[in-house]
């Protein structure tokens, strides 16, 4: 009489992750071997027909059973290896001089690195992975150095959370230096196993510039192109936002530190319409303006991939894409708000 089969068991969480090795593109190959087998062995299947379905062995098929029973999803991870080890002095010099790149470059390579210390690049790369030190990236920053930063700060912070009554709040802002590229070949559309393609070299073909009022309320726009940035092309906006509001409503401007915002003709402008209000956003802040999200956007879906042959195109372009965008989700109710 044969031996019954000994069927493993599982919580239902572990199965679930099982399944998700199983089939997630991320994980290994040794990783997705090691998940089939124990779904196989969980599903009744004796260990020499989970090796034969897998095209395995039993002794492997077996090993990662027993270990899986012993210690769960634990027990399919890879033992340490048992070759000789990098001496702490070594994996010491490898955390400690990570920051003191050799003379003439600005950073350690795992392979300089694993020359200068004497250990393998495998080993450079273990030590620092698990060290959570990537001397490969570099994060840019920029401190505020605005003496009203925190007045400001909430100022602007308020009017997202809490935006005040019969008025609209708008997120104001200019692109400047939106060129027309005319890219020198032909590109190719994306298709299966080949990304779109696009030349690295261009022929310019002017610039302009894009005038943006963001409603941060409704995610709608208030948009002008221009040639030119300078407060007669800013104060043409501000009449446009004049024309195209409600009268019976104030509006709240938020907008950066620009000197044509301040220009003094923009101030006489704004003392004979008083229901324009002012906010402006710490220096080096500009990520409190909401409209900079969308100008991101714009950069990395319209401008950068287009290829105009004339200004005018870039122009055309430009003011559907602005005026059509996809409502922006409101700060205050996390869902978009339709007029």
């Amino acid at each position: 009489m044969a031996r019954p089969i000994k069927r493993l068991q599982a919580e239902p969480g572990v199965v679930a992750e099982l399944r998700r090795r199983s089939r997630a593109s991320t994980s290994t190959v040794r990783e997705r071997d090691r998940a089939d087998m124990i779904l196989l062995r969980l599903d009744g299947v004796s260990v020499t027909e989970a090796a034969v379905r897998l095209k395995s062995t039993a002794k492997r098929v077996s090993t990662w059973s027993k270990r899986f029973e012993e210690h769960g999803l634990d027990g399919l991870e890879d033992e340490p290896g048992r070759g000789r080890k990098p001496s702490a002095s070594k994996v010491q010099r490898v955390v400690t001089e990570v920051t003191r790149p050799p003379k003439g470059r600005k950073r350690w390579s795992v392979r300089s690195m694993g020359r200068h210390a004497g250990v393998s690049h495998s080993t450079v790369q273990r030590v620092w992975s698990k060290n959570d030190l990537k001397p490969h990236v570099t994060k840019t920053f920029k401190l505020s150095n605005d003496p009203s930063f925190e007045e400001k700060f909430w100022d602007v912070i308020g009017l997202y959370l809490a935006p005040p009554l019969k008025a609209l709040v708008l997120c104001c802002d200019e692109k400047s230096q939106c060129q027309a590229l005319e890219r020198t070949q032909l590109s190719l559309p994306l298709a299966a196993k080949r990304p779109r393609t696009m030349t690295h070299d261009y022929k310019r073909h002017g610039t302009i510039t894009l005038f943006a009022a963001l409603n941060a309320l409704e995610g709608r726009l208030i948009t002008r192109t221009e040639k030119r940035h300078t407060h007669v092309e800013w104060l043409r906006f501000l009449k446009q936002i004049d024309r195209e509001t409600p009268k019976d409503l104030d509006i709240h401007l938020i907008q950066d530190n620009y000197a044509t915002h301040k220009h003094a003709k923009v101030s006489a402008w704004l003392k004979r319409h008083p229901r324009f209000k002012m906010h402006f956003t710490p220096t080096s802040s500009s990520w409190m303006n909401l409209v900079e999200r969308f100008f991101a956007d714009l950069d990395a879906d319209v401008i950068r991939p287009a290829a105009s042959h004339r200004l005018a195109n870039s122009s055309a372009t430009s003011r559907p894409i602005s005026t059509t965008a996809t409502p922006i989700r409101s700060p205050t109710s996390g869902e978009p708000r339709a007029r």
